[in-house]
C-alpha cells in the first residue's frame, strides 16, 4: 500500500535533521480541486459505453466529454491539461467507438518513448479488449518475426516518430492497407516535440498526411500535452491543420506541497553553495527510508547515474533492505532492462528510482508519494509534469525543486512568485529550417515523387529547399515531378530525428571482449566520450581510453574513480548576414544568420560531492563548424569610458552580461540552457564593436534567438535581476559563472555587468 504522507509533517522532521541548514526557500500549499463533469452529445456505441462502466471511468470529466465531442464531430483536437487529468480517455472513446462502428477503420497512436507505447497497449489490453481491434507496437523492439502480421491486420498500431519516420513511410506500399482505412492520429506529449525533435516531427506528419492522401484518406488528428502557452500555434505548426483546442481541465486533484529547496551557501562569501546532488541524495534517501515512494529526477544520464550511486551506498550503510529496492533508470539501457524497472516500480516492489526525463512523461508507474527535481528542468511544464507524476492517486503529495548553483534557478528561489505566478511558456519548432527541410523533402521523394501540390503541405519553403536538393545532385526533375538521383539509397536512415546530426558514436566495453554498452549522438560525443573521460553506464564508471573518430567508437573500461570528467571549449563567431534590425535601450539589437566554430581543448576533473577541480587536461579535437541564428546587441557607447573610471573591466563584463542573460533566457522561451550559446566580445572582428550574442545551439536555428530578439528588454530586466539580487561579493555560479564557460569563467566582472545592464535599462545616464 502506498505511504499515506503527512506532508507538512515530513517538512518538520527535515528541519530538525541535523543536515538542515535552512534549504527551504519556500513551501506553496496548492489545493485541491473537486471534479466537473460534462455530457456527450451523442451516445457511445453499447459495448464500449460498458467497458467504461465497469472500469468505473464514467461520468467523463468536463474535458473529456468536449473533447470527444468535437472529435466525434470531425475536429482535429488539441487537449492542454496537466498530468493526470485523464486525457487518455480523450483519444481512446473516439478512437474505440469508431472501431466498433466501422469494422475495418485503423487509428495510429504516436508516443515521443517506447515506455509509453508499452504503457498505453497496456491499458488498452487491461480495459478496451474489444473482439475483432488488433492492437500491437510497431518499434525497434518489435521481433522481426511479427512485424508482417502487425502490417497485414492490425487496426491500433502505436510507434513512435521514430520508427514512422524510419520504418513506416518509406515502406508505405507495405502498410497501404492500414493507410487506406487510417481514421485517427494520435500525437501524445505534444509539447515534447519543440526545438529541433519538434522541427523533424513537424516534417513527419506532413509526410505521412502526404501518403495517407495517396491511398484516399484523410485522418483528424487528436493531440495531448502538458500546459503551455501557444497550445494552438503549436500544434497547427506541428501537424499543419486548424485544431480545436480543449484547455479547461474537469479532472479532481488531491492537493500539493511544493518545496523550493536551496543548497546553503559554504563559504563567507557567498559565491559556492552545496551540491544540488548531496541534496538530491539527501531527500531521496530520507523520503524512501520512511516508505515514501519516490521519484528523482536528474536532468542528465551522468547525473542520474551518481545520484543513484550516492542513495545505494548512503542506504546500504543504514542498513536493511532499502538499497536493492532503488534502481537508476535513463535512455539508453537495453528494452527489457526498461520494462522491468518499469513493472517493478508499477508493481511496488521498488520504492524509489532516480531517472532522466524518460520517466517525466505519462507511464503508468502506480501512485507515488513525491518526487525531487534535482534542478530547474528548464521549463515551468516540464517542472509540473516532473512534479505530476505523485499524487495520481488523488492523495495529497509532495514535490520538491533543488535549486542548481545557476542564474535561473537562483532567480526562482529568490522569486517564487515568478514561478507559481507565472504564464507557461512558448513552444518553439521550425518545421521550414532548411537543413530540416531538405532532409524530409528528399525522404518524402523517395516515398512518392514530389509534385508542385506538395506546396500545400510542407509550406513556402519547398521551391528553394528542392532547388538546393537538385544543385546538390539529390533530387532530378522529370515531367515536373521531382525524383530522388540514382545515387540517393534510403534517405531516411540518414537523418537523426531527435539530433541535428544523424551520426552516432558507438561506447565499447574491452574488458569484455569489446562489449556494445550504448549509443552516443555525434553532437555531443566530444562533450562526454573524449580520451580521459568517466563515462558512467548502469552505475558503474568507465574510463574512455581511446576514441576513433574515423570509427565512431569509444574504448572504455570499468574503473574505480571518485571523480567526474568535465569539458572545456572555446567558441568563435562570424556573421554572414543581419535579416532584422531595431532600437532598445538607446542601442542597436540585431537579428541575422551565423557561423558557430566549437573547439573542444581540455577537460577537468572534479570530485564527487564536494565539486573540487583535482586536474586538468587538454584535448585535441577538430572544430565543429555550424551556421544558425543569433541575435546580438551593442553596449551604449558612454559605458565603456564609465567601466575605465572606475576601474572595472570591460571584457568581463560582457562575458557575465552574456552567462547571466543566456541562463535567463528560459523564462521567455521553452528550452534548454543546452539548447543555446553565447559569444561577448569589446571588439568583434566583424564589427568593430563591444557585443554580445546569443545564438541557437542547432544549424539553421529552431526559434530562440527570434524570440529573444522580440522580449530583449524584458531579458535584459530579468538579468539585471538576478545580478543585482544575489548576495555573492564578486560574482559565482547563482550570478554569472557559467559551467559550461570554456575559458574556465575568466574574465567576469559582476559589478561591470550591473553597469552594463543599467544603461541598457536607461537607469544611470552619461557621464558629464
Amino acid at each position: 500500500m502506498p505511504f499515506k504522507m503527512e506532508t507538512l509533517a515530513f517538512l518538520d522532521h527535515l528541519k530538525e535533521h541535523p543536515s538542515y541548514k535552512n534549504q527551504i526557500a519556500h513551501v506553496a500549499q496548492i489545493a485541491s480541486r473537486a471534479p466537473s463533469y460534462g455530457e456527450l452529445e451523442e451516445p457511445l456505441h453499447p459495448t464500449l459505453h460498458s467497458y467504461l462502466e465497469a472500469a468505473h471511468l464514467l461520468p467523463l470529466y468536463r474535458h473529456q466529454a468536449q473533447a470527444i465531442n468535437a472529435a466525434r464531430s470531425g475536429k482535429n483536437v488539441f487537449v492542454v491539461t496537466p498530468s493526470a487529468s485523464g486525457k487518455t480517455l480523450c483519444y481512446n472513446v473516439p478512437v474505440l467507438d469508431r472501431a466498433l462502428m466501422e469494422k475495418r477503420s485503423c487509428a495510429l497512436y504516436l508516443f515521443p518513448t517506447k515506455a509509453l507505447s508499452q504503457d498505453q497497449l497496456r491499458g488498452l489490453r487491461e480495459f478496451f479488449a474489444l473482439p475483432g481491434l488488433e492492437c500491437a507496437i510497431f518499434d525497434g523492439d518489435t521481433p522481426l518475426e511479427e512485424r508482417g502480421e502487425i502490417k497485414r491486420s492490425a487496426r491500433l498500431v502505436l510507434t513512435n516518430p521514430d520508427m514512422l519516420h524510419l520504418g513506416i513511410l518509406p515502406h508505405h506500399e507495405s502498410w497501404s492497407r492500414f493507410l487506406r482505412h487510417l481514421r485517427y492520429v494520435v500525437v501524445d506529449e505534444a509539447h515534447v516535440y519543440r526545438g529541433i525533435f519538434g522541427s523533424h516531427v513537424a516534417n513527419v506528419l506532413r509526410r505521412l498526411r502526404r501518403l495517407c492522401a495517396l491511398y484516399g484518406a484523410s485522418p483528424q488528428f487528436i493531440c495531448c500535452s502538458a500546459t503551455i502557452a501557444n497550445p494552438g500555434e503549436l500544434i497547427e505548426r506541428l501537424a499543419g491543420l486548424p485544431f480545436e483546442v480543449i484547455d479547461e481541465d474537469g479532472s479532481p486533484y488531491g492537493g500539493k506541497d511544493f518545496v523550493f529547496w536551496n543548497p546553503p551557501t559554504i563559504d563567507r562569501a557567498g559565491a559556492t553553495r552545496r551540491s544540488a546532488n548531496t541534496e538530491a541524495t539527501f531527500l531521496f534517501t530520507e523520503l524512501v527510508s520512511g516508505g515514501r515512494r519516490t521519484i528523482t529526477f536528474a536532468r542528465s544520464r551522468k547525473l542520474t547515474e551518481l545520484i543513484y550511486i550516492y542513495a545505494r551506498d548512503q542506504l546500504a550503510k543504514e542498513g536493511g533492505e532499502l538499497a536493492q529496492r532503488i534502481k537508476p533508470y535513463r535512455a539508453g539501457y537495453l528494452p527489457e532492462e526498461r520494462r522491468q524497472i518499469e513493472r517493478q516500480l508499477f508493481e511496488g516492489e521498488l520504492l524509489g528510482a532516480v531517472a532522466t526525463t524518460a520517466l517525466e512523461l505519462g507511464v503508468d508507474i502506480g501512485n507515488l508519494d513525491a518526487t525531487v527535481l534535482t534542478g530547474y528542468p528548464g521549463s515551468i511544464a516540464s517542472t509540473w509534469q516532473q512534479a505530476g507524476r505523485s499524487g495520481r492517486g488523488g492523495e495529497r503529495s509532495l514535490s520538491f525543486l533543488i535549486a542548481l548553483d545557476n542564474p535561473l534557478d537562483q532567480y526562482f528561489m529568490r522569486h517564487p512568485e515568478a514561478f507559481f505566478g507565472k504564464g507557461f511558456e512558448h513552444v518553439l519548432i521550425n518545421q521550414a529550417n532548411p537543413y530540416i527541410l531538405k532532409h524530409h523533402l528528399l525522404c518524402a521523394a523517395w516515398e512518392h515523387p514530389l509534385d508542385d501540390r506538395d506546396g500545400e503541405i510542407f509550406g513556402a519553403s519547398i521551391a528553394e529547399a528542392r532547388d538546393e536538393l537538385m544543385d546538390e545532385g539529390l533530387l532530378r526533375n522529370r515531367q515536373g515531378r521531382w525524383y530522388p538521383s540514382p545515387s540517393v539509397t534510403y534517405p531516411a536512415d540518414e537523418v537523426n530525428i531527435r539530433s541535428a546530426s544523424r551520426e552516432r558514436y558507438t561506447v565499447v566495453d574491452t574488458s569484455q571482449g569489446y562489449r556494445e554498452m550504448e549509443t552516443v549522438e555525434q553532437a555531443v560525443a566530444f562533450f562526454q566520450i573524449h580520451p580521459g573521460a568517466i563515462y558512467l553506464h548502469q552505475g558503474e564508471a568507465y574510463l574512455v581510453s581511446e576514441l576513433d573518430i574515423s570509427s565512431r567508437t569509444a574504448y572504455a573500461r570499468p574503473i574505480d574513480a571518485d571523480y567526474y570528467t568535465q569539458t572545456k571549449e572555446i567558441t568563435d563567431l562570424t556573421i554572414f548576414k543581419v535579416n532584422r534590425e531595431k532600437e532598445a535601450g538607446g542601442v542597436s539589437v540585431y537579428l541575422g544568420e551565423v557561423t558557430v566554430t566549437t573547439r573542444v581543448v581540455g577537460f577537468r576533473k572534479r570530485r564527487q560531492f564536494t565539486e573540487e577541480v583535482i586536474g586538468e587536461e587538454p584535448l585535441e579535437l577538430p572544430p565543429q563548424t555550424f551556421p544558425t541564428i543569433a541575435l546580438w546587441f551593442d553596449i551604449p557607447r558612454h559605458v565603456i569610458p564609465q567601466l575605465a573610471t572606475r576601474g572595472l573591466d570591460l571584457a568581463g563584463g560582457l562575458h557575465a552580461t552574456e552567462h547571466a542573460a543566456i541562463a535567463l533566457l528560459p523564462l521567455f522561451a521553452l528550452c534548454d540552457r543546452n539548447d543555446i550559446g553565447g559569444l561577448s566580445t569589446p571588439t568583434h572582428a566583424d564589427t568593430g564593436n563591444a557585443q554580445v550574442f546569443i545564438y541557437d545551439a542547432y544549424p539553421g536555428g529552431i526559434g530562440i534567438a527570434e524570440k529573444g530578439f522580440e522580449l530583449i528588454e524584458g531579458l535584459w530586466q530579468a538579468t539585471l535581476k538576478a545580478i543585482s539580487e544575489c548576495p555573492c561579493e564578486s560574482g559565482c555560479p547563482s550570478c554569472i559563472q557559467s559551467p559550461k564557460c570554456g575559458n574556465n569563467n575568466e574574465p567576469l566582472d559582476k559589478r561591470a555587468a550591473k553597469l552594463i545592464l543599467e544603461a541598457l535599462r536607461g537607469s544611470n545616464s552619461p557621464a558629464p
